[in-house]
């Protein structure tokens, strides 16, 4: 079995930048990931002396970044939103670089089933651009996976004949919204994964049922993916990235992270 480093999403923290920072080292993480998509913490906002400022805080933490979140919540679907946000999503690749990672992580929004159609013609023009600009600055987009099935998101990839656009494998999402294997998804999509979330969760009830799809994030271990499997799996296929932590609900986040922690480590030695 692979020791794998093991991030956390600052935002999980719930708490300022600088304190999360802190908590992360105090919780013998090895690196953290972080939203660049908002406030203070947009490329625009971060001017050069900023970038060192946080850089530096960073290390002198003793950590690395495992990514950066450039999450725009727009998706690449809409072609009338599409030039901001490639823009934006190109600054964020440079900012990423500013701060020495090479990886953003990003939702596209749900890849259709139907590779004629309107939206995935879009979808795909966006991303070939977004891949051909990260290629060139030696970065890559991580597509966080979930919202459609595996088999999917890698014909979409496949098509757009880059690695600019990889995944960031999200094995929760798997459990709690499509109920695709995260086992399988990782043999799947072996080639493109630089990135992974360590999140737990659960289907409550399924799309078509009267209520709709709700579920469950739940802490490591209580959910429905199979950690032992899943991590020998991420090992099988040579994965040699972050383990990122990230916890959306809770009531003690910070336990609920060092929980998580001690969990991955323990299914690691």
């Amino acid at each position: 079995m692979s020791h794998f480093p093991v991030g956390v999403l600052l935002e999980s923290y719930r708490d300022t930048i600088e304190n999360s920072i802190k908590k992360a080292k105090a919780a013998d993480l090895d690196g953290v990931q972080m939203y660049v998509v908002r406030g203070e913490m947009t490329p625009q906002q971060l001017t050069p002396q900023k970038r060192r400022d946080l850089k530096q805080l960073i290390a002198d933490n003793g950590l690395g970044i495992s990514a950066l979140c450039g999450d725009l919540g727009t998706g690449f679907g809409d072609a009338s939103r599409n030039p901001e946000a490639v823009a934006q999503s190109k600054r964020i690749v440079d900012l990423a670089k500013d701060l020495g990672t090479d990886i953003v992580t990003t939702h596209i929004g749900v890849v259709p089933s139907d590779p004629l159609s309107r939206e995935y013609a879009v979808m795909h023009d966006a991303c070939k651009e977004l891949a051909d600009y990260a290629v060139a600055a030696g970065a890559r987009f991580a597509v966080e996976t979930g919202p459609e099935p595996a088999l999917v998101l890698k014909d979409f990839l496949d098509g757009l004949g880059s690695k600019g656009v990889s995944v960031n494998l999200d094995p929760a999402n798997f459990c709690m919204v499509t109920g695709d294997d995260p086992v399988a998804a990782v043999y799947t999509l072996k080639d493109y994964i630089v990135h992974t979330h360590a999140k737990d969760g659960r289907m409550l009830t399924k799309p078509d049922s009267p209520t709709g799809l709700t579920y469950a994030e739940l802490p490591l271990g209580q959910g429905d993916v199979d950690w032992p499997a899943y991590l020998k799996a991420l090992t099988d296929v040579g994965y040699t990235g972050y383990l990122t932590i990230e916890r959306e609900v809770g009531d003690n986040p910070e336990q609920d992270i060092r929980d998580a922690v001690h969990f991955l480590r323990t299914h690691m030695s």
